[in-house]
């Protein structure tokens, strides 16, 4: 007889890890990386983009949250096709498409060309997200997935420290095209040998019968997306704190550049340093969720709620005070902290949601995660900064960070009742 699943998770999954497990993991972040590589490149050359094209904050927002405004809408759609199409060969031709769209975005002559190419990475890069991590848990113990979703999430942010790091460096030195045009050439190479390694049928093997494989008939409804309270609350919940978590990468090599006066490559080497924290702070939060939910599975959720009301009055105090190194060191409190939601967040998804449907489930945090914090952080920052400045803009944040943190409060009141539901 297989053991009983831990008290408040869900069915599916192998019991113990395994060696092609790690191998899957590793090849889906480093596509994760190459996504937000292509993603965050763009950043990293705003203040040259803004000069050679005479550009507005409005306009340079639009072309940073454009990406998660596409992935918002696509995400959904993209992810269901994914489910019943298989999971590798969709992600394969995702990442094959968004490496395409930042090589065009190289070439790009004007501004509405750039606008286009962005448009596409975004369209590439709408699912991938949602599929890669619904792959990554199945070939893992449900022991671990507050664990593997943060982590799996950090390789966003750390993609997105390789972007601004790299993007800057290469800008610098060569160019913001040729920026774009490495990155799309990285991409396209792991898109091409994910396939070849990540096989559907052994992954399906590994996860066993309640994983639900692609093409089979016999399939949970779409409803059980959002069958009980406590998944709705999340989906909103960790959406909401992404509108600071998407803003902040999008505008810190700009404020950086502007109040610390430090020139396009210093300052994309400062703003890597806080995604990295971001980064780092993702999956420490999301183990520290894990082991503090062993036998009290809603205290996840508390702590998810701690995170959003530190970040938010790290992030506070940090605009309140000049430049200077204690600024930058609440600033880093905050990096870390505000993004610690996503690894709660996804195991209260895949948790309260039926195994078979973890690539939709996912697929509507994701859409969540753009449509209400990732698109409309960096666009609302930036036509914000053209009104009043930059700084003042960055300090409406915190508002979306305690406006989370009370979501996941009123999502703990349900959350064991529900558990009993799935």
């Amino acid at each position: 007889m297989a053991p009983a699943a831990s008290p408040g998770i869900a069915r599916g999954g192998p019991r113990d890890t395994s060696l092609y497990g790690w191998v899957v993991f590793a090849l889906s972040f480093g596509l994760l990386i190459s996504d937000y590589m292509a993603r965050q490149v763009l950043n990293a050359v705003f203040p040259l983009l803004k000069v050679e094209w005479a550009l507005s904050d409005a306009q340079l927002g639009l072309l940073s949250g454009v990406v998660a405004l596409m992935v918002g809408c696509l995400t959904f759609p993209l992810s269901l096709a994914a489910d019943r199409w298989g999971r590798v060969r969709s992600l394969a031709l995702m990442a094959a498409l968004w490496s395409f769209a930042t090589l065009f975005c190289a070439v790009a002559a004007t501004y509405p060309q750039m606008l286009l190419g962005r448009v596409m990475v975004g369209v590439g890069e709408a699912a991938y997200g949602s599929v890669g991590i619904a792959v990554v848990i199945s070939v893992f113990p449900q022991r671990l997935r507050a664990t593997l979703s943060a982590a799996f999430m950090a390789g966003g942010l750390f993609g997105q420290v390789l972007g601004v790091a790299i993007g800057g460096e290469i800008a610098a030195s060569h160019g913001w095209r040729t920026a774009f045009a490495v990155i799309g050439l990285g991409g396209l190479a792991l898109a091409v040998a994910y396939p070849l390694i990540v096989r559907e049928k052994r992954i399906a093997a590994i996860a066993g019968p309640d994983a639900a494989a692609p093409n089979t008939p016999e399939r949970a409804p779409l409803r059980a997306l959002f069958a009980n309270r406590s998944v709705r609350l999340a989906y909103l919940a960790s959406g909401i704190q992404l509108f600071a978590a998407g803003a902040l990468p999008a505008w810190l090599p700009s404020y950086f550049n502007r109040y610390y006066a430090m020139p396009v490559d210093a300052a994309g080497r400062m703003a890597a340093l806080f995604l990295l924290i971001c980064g780092c702070g993702m999956i420490m939060c999301g183990m520290a969720s894990d082991r503090a939910a062993r036998g009290r599975p809603d205290r996840k959720i508390l702590l998810a709620s701690g995170y959003g009301f530190g970040s938010a009055i790290a992030l506070s105090l940090a605009l309140l005070l000049p430049p200077g190194l204690p600024q930058l060191v609440l600033l880093g409190i905050a990096m870390f902290l505000v993004a610690g939601t996503t690894g709660p967040a996804g195991a209260m998804v895949a948790n309260l949601t039926p195994a078979a449907l973890h690539g939709s489930a996912f697929a509507t945090l994701t859409l969540a995660h753009n449509l209400l914090g990732l698109a409309p952080g960096p666009i609302v920052t930036g036509r914000v900064a053209d009104a009043v400045g930059l700084l003042d803009a960055l300090r409406i944040l915190p508002a979306a960070a305690i406006i989370s943190a009370l979501l996941f409060l009123a999502a703990r009141r349900s959350y064991l009742a529900d558990l009993k539901t799935v």
